[in-house]
C-alpha cells in the first residue's frame, strides 16, 4: 500500500511540474503547431505515467484526469478550450483546471449539492452497491448486470465529485454539476449530449465534433444539413478509443475492442436518431412521446453496454479487483486508525 501511495505522489509531482512548464513556457509560444510541438512531450508523458499505478482506485481516476487533461492541452495549443477562454487567473487556477474535470459557474447561483456533499452521498451508494455486488452469487446474471450499471453510475459521479473538491476549496467558487439527471433523458442525443458526464462531452465536442462539423470538406461532401452525421460518429469513435485505453490500463490485457464497438454502435444509433428526427419529427409526420422515447434510449444503452462493456469487466475480473481493493482499503484504514 505504501509503495502505491509513493507512486501516486510521484505521479502528482510529475504532473504538476509538467503543467508548470505548460503555464510558464509553452503558453508564451505563439498558438498553433509550434505550441503544439512544445506540448507534445507533456501529452506523451500524461499517457505513460498512470501505468506506474497498479490499484484501480488510484490508477483509474489518475488515468482519466490525465487523459482528458491532454484534450485540454490540445485545445490550449490553439488558444481554445477551458485553459484559454477565459484564461486562468493564476498558476493554481491553471493547474486545477487542467488536471481536474470541473467548470466554474458563471452566475452566483449555488449548486444543489457541493462536491463534498455529492462525494459523501455517492461514496455511501458505492459502498452499499459493492457490498451487494460482493454477494452476487446469490443473484441471477441480470441482477448482477443491474448492480454493475448502478455501480458505474455512482462510481463515476463519486470520482468526478472528489476531483472537483480541490477546485471548490482552493478557488472558493461554485461549480457546475457534472451530470444533469441522465435517467430523465428523452433520447440518445439528450443522454450523451446534455445529461451524461457533461465535462467530457464538452471536451469531445470542442476537440472532435465541432472541427469536423465545420470543416469545409465535410460540408462539401455531406452538405450543411447532414455534416452532423460524420461528426457525431467520429466523436463516438474517439470516445470509444479513449475508453478502450482506460480498460487496457485497468486490465493490462490485449484489447478486445468490445467497449470501442459499444461507442461505435451508440454513434450509429445517434446518427439514425438524427436522421429520423429531421425526416419525421421536423416535418411533423411522427413524434414519440418522451415517456416512450426516454425509456427506449436508456434500454438501448443498457442492452448494448451489458453485451459489450460489461463482458470485458467480467472477463478480466475488474469487478472483483474493485471489491478486493475496497476491502483492502477498509482494512488499511482500520489499522491506521
Amino acid at each position: 500500500m505504501w509503495g502505491e501511495l509513493n507512486n501516486l505522489l510521484r505521479l502528482c509531482v510529475l504532473a504538476t511540474a509538467s503543467l508548470l512548464y505548460c503555464y510558464f513556457i509553452a503558453a508564451k509560444l505563439p498558438k498553433g503547431m509550434l505550441r503544439l510541438l512544445s506540448l507534445f512531450p507533456v501529452i506523451t508523458l500524461f499517457y505513460i505515467i498512470p501505468f506506474s499505478l497498479h490499484t484501480l482506485h488510484f490508477g483509474f481516476p489518475a488515468w482519466c484526469c490525465l487523459a482528458f487533461a491532454n484534450f485540454k492541452l490540445l485545445l490550449f495549443a490553439f488558444n481554445q478550450g477551458p485553459l484559454s477562454s477565459p484564461p486562468p487567473q493564476d498558476v493554481l487556477h491553471f493547474i486545477l483546471l487542467a488536471g481536474f474535470l470541473f467548470k466554474i459557474q458563471k452566475n452566483d447561483s449555488k449548486s444543489v449539492l457541493s462536491p463534498i456533499s455529492e462525494a459523501a452521498i455517492r461514496a455511501t451508494m458505492v459502498t452499499a452497491l459493492l457490498y451487494n455486488y460482493d454477494n452476487c452469487k446469490r443473484y441471477v446474471r441480470n441482477h448482477v448486470i443491474l448492480l454493475y450499471f448502478f455501480y458505474t453510475y455512482h462510481e463515476i459521479q463519486l470520482l468526478l465529485a472528489m476531483a472537483a473538491i480541490p477546485a471548490r476549496v482552493l478557488l472558493r467558487v461554485h461549480l457546475e454539476p457534472q451530470f444533469n439527471s441522465p435517467l430523465l433523458s428523452t433520447s440518445l442525443q439528450d443522454f450523451w449530449g446534455h445529461r451524461w458526464n457533461l465535462r467530457v462531452s464538452e471536451l469531445l465536442r470542442a476537440t472532435v465534433y465541432t472541427p469536423i462539423r465545420t470543416n469545409p470538406i465535410c460540408i462539401r461532401i455531406f452538405g450543411n444539413r447532414w455534416a452532423t452525421l460524420p461528426a457525431v460518429l467520429l466523436t463516438f469513435i474517439v470516445s470509444g478509443l479513449v475508453h478502450e485505453l482506460i480498460y487496457y490500463h485497468m486490465s493490462r490485457e490485449i484489447p478486445t475492442w468490445e467497449v470501442t464497438w459499444f461507442f461505435v454502435l451508440q454513434g450509429v444509433f445517434v446518427d439514425i436518431e438524427i436522421i429520423l428526427k429531421k425526416k419525421l419529427v421536423e416535418s411533423g409526420k411522427f413524434r414519440l412521446h418522451r415517456a416512450i422515447s426516454g425509456p427506449l434510449a436508456l434500454a438501448n444503452i443498457a442492452v448494448t453496454a451489458g453485451c459489450l462493456s460489461y463482458i470485458q469487466v467480467r472477463r478480466y475480473g475488474i469487478d472483483q479487483r474493485f471489491i478486493e481493493e475496497f476491502n483492502l482499503f477498509l482494512e488499511f484504514s482500520k489499522i491506521k486508525a
